[in-house]
């Protein structure tokens, strides 16, 4: 029983979807994504407008293709078990407070965009023009 269990846990280890890469980076190898994942997530607050233009102009880890997270791809990493802040157990760094999505909507002529609450792991949108925080994200 004991060798089963332990076996068990090894199998669900290889077969982990979002992991740390290094201390860095978190890589979801099923969305084949790369997310930022350092002190700057936790320090870092722009508007919407700003945190678009820091990733895209961001070089980081290696890599020069960042980009703000579309909300759909924010709500893969949501883990409502995780009671603390709401987000994959992968990632170190993160404030239970809103991270800028890319969406802007043009039925409010731009005005409001998408963001994820990590207190409530729910999507909302508000003012282009308020500081929230920012994470990167790029293909793999």
């Amino acid at each position: 029983m004991k060798y089963l269990v332990l076996f068990l846990i090894f199998v669900s280890l290889l077969d982990a979807q979002i992991y740390r890469k290094n201390s860095q980076v978190v890589v979801d190898t099923q969305k084949m994504l790369m997310w930022v994942d350092d002190i700057s997530v936790v320090k870092v607050m722009k508007t919407h407008e700003e945190a678009i233009s820091y990733c895209e102009t961001l070089v980081f880890a290696g890599y020069s293709d960042w980009r703000i997270p579309k909300i759909e791809e924010f709500e893969t990493i949501v883990d409502k078990k995780n009671f603390k802040n709401y987000i994959n157990r992968a990632f170190r760094y993160n404030v239970p407070d809103g991270y800028w999505a890319h969406k802007a909507h043009w039925r409010t002529l731009w005005f409001y965009a998408d963001y994820m609450h990590f207190v409530s792991g729910t999507a909302y949108f508000d003012s282009r023009h308020k500081n929230k925080y920012v994470r990167c994200i790029r293909n793999i």
